[in-house]
């Protein structure tokens, strides 16, 4: 018998419910958006590495013309120090008697599934400046 003087039933209290069916049903609701949360702060990391390796490759052009690397070499060093796709890569050089500048574009692909087509391609662009080394 109970505290009321009722007999006790067998089997489950219906007032104490199981609440996971509800939980199973809100997971199940929210995974589409942390998935594509993830994907998208994924493809962000992405686009900020993409940014790093051409201005790393920016750099590393101007120092090659610095010391007097012809237009060709200077590309070359570019695309072996950005680790990019080269035919997403353009590059410039500009050179003055006292400095040289080295200007790299890249187009940034957006390739991660399903965040890749909402958000469109990056063009990044980094310059560099030094000043020429006169030879001894």
């Amino acid at each position: 018998m109970n505290d009321a003087g009722r007999p006790r039933r067998a089997g489950p209290d219906p007032s104490r419910r199981s609440s996971t069916g509800q939980a199973t049903v809100e997971f199940a609701l929210l995974l589409p958006v942390v998935a594509l949360l993830v994907l998208a702060i994924g493809q962000v990391a992405l686009v900020a590495l993409d940014r790093v390796r051409v201005t790393h490759s920016a750099r590393e052009g101007a120092r090659v013309a610095a010391v007097g690397g012809s237009d060709a070499q200077v590309r070359t060093e570019v695309v072996a120090a950005s680790r990019l796709a080269p035919d997403r890569l353009r590059v410039s050089v500009r050179r003055t008697t006292a400095n040289v500048e080295v200007t790299v574009r890249y187009d940034g692909a957006t390739e991660l599934p399903l965040v890749g087509a909402l958000i469109d391609d990056v063009d990044m662009v980094a310059v560099a400046r030094m000043r020429r080394e006169q030879p001894p």
